[in-house]
């Protein structure tokens, strides 16, 4: 892959994680709207946040798997290596803040949700609604720096 390949690459993925971004925001914010104590059978409740759920798995997805490793790979085009190296280079030159906490919220995504009972429901879409605020923090500041 040449350099121009990747800056093609970044700017496509850029565009396409700042619609994605938006999507996100907008569940988190119908999300918010919903009581503390809700009924996690109430269809629409489920659905909203499996919406939500589906959009922080995409935004985190693009952000690590796609826009900091093409960014890596910018920097040093003869990179290798599995996704947690991407992360922790992409760390060191400054594109994330905690290449850990993106690995946590990578293990976060690849949970089944439909196998959890109604208490562990509710305790991975808290935990999920709490790692967005990250994801989009860190989304939003890479994205300003390009």
């Amino acid at each position: 892959m040449t350099l121009k390949d990747i800056e093609k690459q970044i700017n496509a993925t850029k565009s396409h994680l700042e619609k994605a971004l938006v999507h996100l925001e907008y569940s988190l914010a119908k999300i918010e709207k919903i009581p503390t104590e809700y009924d996690i059978e109430d269809f629409e409740i489920l659905e909203t946040f499996e919406s939500f759920t589906s959009r922080f798995s995409r935004v985190s997805d693009i952000m690590a798997k796609k826009l900091v490793r093409s960014l890596v790979l910018k920097d040093d085009p003869s990179f290798s290596g599995g996704l947690m190296d991407f992360l922790n280079q992409g760390e060191k030159l400054g594109f994330i803040s905690d290449a850990n906490h993106w690995w946590v919220v990578r293990s976060l995504r690849n949970k089944e949700a439909h196998e959890y009972t109604e208490e562990d429901l509710r305790g991975y879409f808290s935990t999920i609604k709490t790692e967005s605020i990250f994801v989009i923090d860190e989304t939003k500041s890479l994205l300003k720096k390009l």
